[in-house]
């Protein structure tokens, strides 16, 4: 194993408790690589606390428990073989694709991200094509306040059948008592699975060190080394999702130091160049990987 999530478990699962019991009708999304977890063993995990979760695709339903209500948040151009789902709608193409279909949908509606979302006559048109309401979507975009979200949210569904729930991400519970009377199922993910990020340790293994000099070739490029040292290689690279950060520097630490990458990562390694007299890990040492957890595919989890 060479790319590792370690869990402080009980820290964690009091994080996730707490952050669901602050909403009073929560749906925890499981999407993509499942936050890091896998989606498999997440879903299972939420399974265990609520009766929907949200996933990303149609592609990702096999994740969900059979018990369990599954809700798709990316519309789909083929309707599914499942009639036992919850789809998301946000154009008449989307209405269009279902005609052979028959189940739940939620409407998304039109927010100021200006991403997926129709206007608030999609409900009737999804309705007249026979597919079952649940609810509206709305997905605020994560810039701004919460209150500003608040008030976007109450904006878009104020000409909205009451009747109808209000499915919301990237929002508060304060959502709730800005309107009334109204049943508001809150999408909850990053909050949720990475909000104590002291919980969560991300590490990669050192699988080989050698010695190297000056002006000698070295990596996939035969580049040439500038100061005479070690190269170290990692067991991690662009198959885990590993690669330089946005301003182009190293992911890997050591003792708190930043490593520097000898060339970019490649499939299931990275080669990292440690000039002669600074701390150099040895094989079999873990060094600190600092990547977004969704972005990274995990081969083993350790819980402590």
């Amino acid at each position: 194993m060479t790319v590792r999530l370690s869990v402080d478990r009980r820290r964690w699962e009091t994080h996730v408790d707490t952050t669901l019991a602050a909403y009073p009708s929560p749906v925890p999304v499981v999407k993509g690589n499942g936050y890091g977890f896998g989606r498999e063993g997440l879903a299972k995990f939420a399974a265990e606390r609520v009766d929907t979760i949200a996933v990303g695709t149609v592609h990702e339903l096999d994740a969900v428990p059979s018990a369990t209500t599954a809700v798709v948040l990316t519309p789909t151009l083929v309707a599914p073989e499942r009639h036992d789902v919850v789809l998301t709608v946000a154009a008449h193409e989307h209405v269009d694709a279902l005609a052979s279909w028959s189940g739940r949908v939620l409407v998304k509606l039109a927010s100021s991200m200006q991403r997926y979302g129709g206007e608030p006559e999609l409900i009737a048109a999804a309705g007249a094509a026979g597919l079952d309401v649940l609810g509206v979507s709305v997905h605020p975009p994560l810039a701004a306040s919460d209150t500003d979200h608040v008030a976007e949210i109450v904006r878009i569904v104020e000409a909205v059948d009451p009747a109808l729930d209000v499915w919301a991400s990237h929002v508060g519970p304060s959502l709730t008592d800005a309107l009334p009377g109204r049943r508001i199922r809150h999408r909850i993910g990053s909050t949720l699975w990475h909000g104590d990020r002291e919980a969560l340790h991300l590490a990669a293994q050192v699988i080989d060190v050698r010695a190297t000099t000056r002006g000698s070739a070295a990596g996939y490029r035969s580049t040439e080394v500038p100061v005479d040292g070690h190269l170290v290689m990692v067991g991690a690279g662009t198959a885990h999702g590993v690669a330089a950060l946005p301003d182009g520097r190293s992911p890997f630490h050591h003792r708190q130091q930043r490593l520097q990458m000898f060339e970019p990562p490649h499939m299931h390694t990275t080669m990292l160049l440690i000039p002669n007299g600074e701390p150099l890990p040895v094989t079999g040492d873990w060094l600190d990987l600092q990547r977004p957890l969704t972005q990274t595919m995990v081969d083993e989890i350790v819980w402590v």
